[in-house]
């Protein structure tokens, strides 16, 4: 990356220098690390200042329900992608979900495939599309390089299951359910969803809301019918 680089060389340079002074060499070597990390540091910081700032216009743009605009916003800040390590998966992580959430499945996958592995929402929405084409062994192993990199994600670990459950392995998807508990902490819907595994019964995934909704995996009238028991099953307010 250019930042790194170019911290480097002004490192370089100035170690040089000072290693011709009365200093010498251990003085030039000493200077040439703090100059490289305070380069790397401000650098790091100017950039992702500008990135920042980027970020926010794509914010405001989706929540106006701009996705197209949105996306071309992000597409400007691949500019800086040379300069920070990471931030082109970052951003093709970004565009992809944007694509997914509006349901076009094959451009998402275009840009999810190269994307950012601790972004565990995208690497969610790459093993779900590639559970969708039966690419199971991809899957998984989207999965797997999701949940090292993002262990603490009590949704993850289970839309890991959810996924393995419904391609049929459903030891496995209890195996991954135990393991989610002991990596992710004390979860009460990991806890809820993996007693109904060990029943023999389907996920309540909706408990996520929001977050699981994203994934498309749950038919518009299923939600409906969800939603609507829900409503039914509330104690109506007295009448005074």
């Amino acid at each position: 990356m250019y930042n790194i680089l170019i911290s480097l060389t002004i490192g370089l340079i100035s170690g040089a220098l000072v290693a011709f002074s009365p200093l010498g060499p251990w003085g030039g070597a000493v200077v040439f690390l703090l100059v490289t990390v305070a380069a790397i540091f401000f650098s790091t910081r100017i950039v992702m200042n500008k990135v920042a700032a980027i970020m926010e216009v794509v914010q405001k743009d989706l929540q106006a329900n701009r996705p197209e605009k949105a996306i071309k916003v992000l597409e400007s800040a691949m500019v800086y992608a040379p300069w920070q390590v990471y931030l082109k998966g970052q951003i093709r992580s970004q565009i992809g979900m944007i694509h997914f959430l509006r349901r076009d499945f094959a451009t998402a996958f275009e840009f999810l495939k190269d994307g950012f592995i601790r972004n565990w929402p995208a690497m969610g929405m790459l093993a779900v599309t590639y559970m969708k084409k039966s690419k199971t062994s991809l899957m998984i192993d989207a999965f797997e390089k999701a949940v090292a990199a993002n262990k603490k994600e009590p949704m993850l670990w289970n839309l890991y299951a959810y996924c393995l459950e419904e391609t049929g392995q459903h030891g496995k998807a209890i195996e991954i359910m135990e393991k989610g508990l002991k990596k992710a902490g004390d979860n009460d819907i990991l806890k809820a969803n993996l007693a109904l595994l060990r029943e023999g019964k389907k996920m309540k995934m909706m408990e996520w809301g929001e977050l699981w909704y994203q994934f498309h995996l749950e038919k518009t009238g299923n939600l409906v019918k969800e939603q609507t028991r829900a409503m039914q099953g509330r104690r109506k307010m007295p009448m005074r």
